[in-house]
């Protein structure tokens, strides 16, 4: 079997230096932004992301602490609870923690929750109250033990119609 003569190869491409200045604004960049990257990984938080960490992804927390769970109810006057979240009144969760403490200044606002309740549930039971309630759970070395105890935040009481 014959071999066939190599192709013809293109000539090496001049490298492009960088001139001296060049040289040193990178050098000068790079310093920077390693530098904003440590003084945000020891005194930064979220806010500071990307040169801080995610605090939620960056620490642990101590398995013996409690969690804590925020919900929004709804109470109809048999005093039955009707969980206000998620697709209920088209809010997450995380949304509305991000405003608890206007919630908790006003908490009128919480009427809001409760008229978009009743207009994407037109048949569903009236509310006469709403509140934020706060599940602490209890843990033991990580582990759920089945204790908790519900604090309310804030509560308001919705008016009657005429």
């Amino acid at each position: 079997m014959p071999l066939q003569p190599a192709p013809d190869l293109p000539a090496e491409a001049e490298v492009a230096r960088l001139s001296p200045a060049a040289r040193s604004a990178r050098l000068a960049g790079a310093a920077l932004v390693l530098a904003l990257l440590l003084v945000g990984a020891v005194w930064g938080d979220d806010d500071s992301f990307p040169f801080g960490p995610f605090r939620m992804y960056s620490t642990r927390a101590d398995p013996d602490a409690a969690v804590v769970s925020t919900r929004v109810v709804g109470l109809t006057a048999a005093g039955e609870e009707v969980r206000l979240s998620g697709g209920q009144v088209g809010l997450r969760r995380a949304e509305f923690e991000g405003q608890l403490s206007r919630v908790e200044a006003h908490p009128e606002l919480l009427g809001l929750l409760a008229d978009s309740y009743a207009t994407k549930h037109p048949d569903a039971e009236e509310l006469v109250q709403v509140q934020v309630v706060q599940r602490r759970f209890e843990l033991s070395d990580g582990q759920p033990t089945d204790a908790y105890s519900d604090t309310v935040l804030v509560g308001y009481d919705l008016e009657e119609g005429p």
